[in-house]
């Protein structure tokens, strides 16, 4: 009974957070930086992406990306790591030693900021990874402000689950809080960084984002992505969020477990639960997901990651994201705590994504005032299709998320007159009601347009 009651409460503050959420949602539609409107992100991985593993290394691939279609590059957690607890031989990203300060292994603050010039010089944005839930185990806070840590009943400081390499910090103090909005903000200050992607943003209270979030936005109108599946930090001022449950379905549909429709369900709980407006950081792989999970090259293997990628780049309020060596491709888990170059030399997959980040970034239909419909199919089970129509723009795009090759009937009013161009075959068609699809097969087509 006492867990039939637990589960009974917490359905009903789910429905509860909900129902906030869609009265704020009914009353205004989210706005967001409007240089990340038909935009992109590219998570880097320092460490790894080169032999030397710094940021003057990986500073020669920006051309490349930014000629691959890349807008917006977000860096993985560029402090000190804590040699405290380390595990591994270099430790994890998200054990901070220090919060205003670089990795002397990926180089200097003067490194960085070139590579923040660099970028907008080739009209990209930049992003840093941050960590609020925890510090590592000998950052100087523990030390001069030992109440700034959740503690134990014998007064040691606490981690969380199997994180034994971090400190828990409390959040019921708000000169902490103070502090950590502090530590940002030198980053605003002394950087000229485009926002922040925040880890284990679900670890932190609302209330503490309701204060930092605006406080921050007061220096700079800067972007901020939570790593949360969660609708209430849209409130908050976050302008998109981990679509976790979303992730899950896409990899249970590649291994044969579910179907469409059960997509489907989710996708419509989502639209439900989360404010107009609200991007989602589609994505078929990132730093936890490869490294523990070996997505996107074992979780979607071979032909089976594009159509996902495809719908990643392409889906209603997306905010798509690739991880490093995701257009090499890298198919291994790449190390997490020990040095792992990932080697890059090949770029089969460059070509590809060079092609949806491009028509996402040049074709209006991706614009925030677009008009999104689900187009019916005669394989729902099976079968995805959607449009994106702006003024003239009009994208439509089909996915066959199955092993089966299908005869696919599209059931609806599509535009006549003119010429569908299918943006990966450069095919040109007049009529795209009646497709063949093979397994796993796509088709994205730009109307009226090349």
């Amino acid at each position: 009974m006492k867990n039939l009651f637990v589960l009974f409460c917490s359905l009903t503050l789910l429905f509860v957070n909900i129902s906030e959420v869609n009265a704020q949602s009914k009353k205004t539609v989210q706005k967001h930086p409007a240089f990340m409107e038909q935009g992109n992100i590219y998570e880097v991985n320092i460490r790894q992406y080169t032999k030397e593993g710094t940021l003057n290394a990986f500073a020669k691939h920006l051309t490349r990306l930014q000629k691959m279609g890349v807008k917006t590059i977000w860096f993985m957690p560029l402090q000190p790591i804590s040699k405290e607890g380390r595990k591994g031989s270099l430790g994890s990203y998200y054990s901070v030693a220090s919060y205003t300060d670089v990795n002397p292994e990926f180089g200097t603050l003067n490194d960085f900021n070139k590579i923040v010039t660099k970028a907008h010089a080739l009209g990209m944005k930049v992003l840093i990874d941050w960590v609020p839930n925890h510090s590592g185990p000998d950052h100087p806070w523990l030390k001069t402000h030992p109440d700034f840590y959740e503690r134990d009943s014998t007064g040691k400081a606490i981690y969380t689950a199997d994180w034994s390499d971090t400190r828990e910090l409390n959040y019921a103090n708000h000169v902490m809080e103070d502090s950590m909005i502090n530590a940002m903000k030198y980053w605003v200050k002394n950087t000229a960084i485009d926002g922040f992607r925040v880890d284990v943003a679900w670890g932190v209270p609302y209330s503490f984002w309701n204060k930092c979030i605006p406080t921050l936005k007061k220096e700079r109108n800067l972007f901020f992505l939570a790593e949360a599946d969660d609708p209430k930090l849209h409130e908050s001022g976050f302008d998109a969020t981990y679509p976790w449950t979303e992730f899950h379905m896409m990899n249970d549909i590649a291994a044969g477990k579910k179907n469409v429709l059960s997509l489907d369900t989710v996708l419509h709980t989502i639209d439900t639960a989360f404010r107009k407006g609200a991007w989602r950081l589609y994505f078929t792989s990132n730093h936890d997901e490869n490294s523990w999970n070996k997505a996107d090259f074992a979780t979607m293997p071979g032909k089976i990651h594009a159509p996902f990628a495809v719908f990643t780049q392409t889906y209603n309020r997306t905010m798509p994201l690739i991880y490093s060596g995701q257009e090499e491709p890298v198919l291994r888990p790449v190390s997490f705590f020990e040095k792992d170059s990932m080697g890059f030399n090949k770029y089969e997959r460059a070509n590809f994504y060079k092609t949806l980040l491009n028509l996402r970034s040049t074709n209006a239909a991706f614009k925030e005032d677009a008009i999104f419909e689900r187009i019916a199919v005669n394989h729902p089970a099976q079968v995805m299709a959607y449009s994106r129509k702006n003024g003239n723009s009009f994208v439509v795009v089909v996915l066959n998320l199955s092993n089966e090759q299908l005869s696919v009937s599209l059931d609806a009013k599509l535009p006549t007159g003119n010429t569908y161009f299918e943006v990966f075959t450069h095919q040109e068609n007049k009529d795209i009601h009646n497709l063949q699809l093979s397994a796993w097969g796509y088709k994205v087509f730009a109307y009226g347009t090349k």
